[in-house]
């Protein structure tokens, strides 16, 4: 009877996320009176204080109890991942995705993505590229090729104007000379 509450609660507070804040927000807090260490109830009470309030710490508290409950719950990982790469927490991140690389059953195109966009905020536009050809082997549906092509354009047009600055200033310091 207890897990029926619980997943009643939790299914109303996925269902309700993100459109109707205030539900969810009740809903989340029943069922974690239920089960407070209930992986996806802290994991959406992460996602609700980094998407919705910018607390990213907060978010951060969260997602971290519950991969300590759960080391495999796969849900966790890119909600995590993303947390630390908005709060600028590259080396943390880079950590995450390597071991997240490693649990078995994880959605290897989606955390792949996540170095590549972790490698794109480190302007490291080269190493991305050679990353996203790893997405391409892994990835296994329509809807993500779209997206990949999408970050191939950006990250091309990213090192070219990176390249063009590069070039810019090697011809003022020949100016100087």
């Amino acid at each position: 009877m207890k897990t029926d509450k619980l997943d009643k609660f939790l299914f109303q507070a996925m269902d309700a996320y993100p459109s109707y804040l205030e539900e969810t927000v009740e809903s989340l807090g029943y069922a974690l009176s239920y089960d407070a260490q209930n992986t996806m109830a802290l994991c959406l009470l992460g996602r609700l204080h980094a998407e919705q309030l910018y607390d990213y710490e907060g978010a951060k508290t969260y997602f971290e109890q519950a991969l300590a409950e759960n080391l495999y719950a796969l849900k966790v990982y890119p909600y995590f991942i993303d947390t630390l790469l908005q709060n600028e927490d590259f080396d943390q991140a880079g950590k995450l995705i390597d071991f997240a690389l490693t649990i078995k059953g994880c959605n290897k195109a989606e955390i792949l993505l996540k170095k590549v966009s972790l490698l794109e905020r480190k302007r490291a536009f080269k190493d991305a590229k050679e990353v996203l050809k790893e997405v391409k082997l892994n990835a296994y549906n329509s809807d993500l090729h779209y997206y990949i092509s999408d970050t191939e354009k950006r990250l091309k047009e990213k090192t070219e104007l990176s390249e063009g600055k590069k070039e810019k200033k090697a011809k003022a310091k020949k100016k100087k000379k």
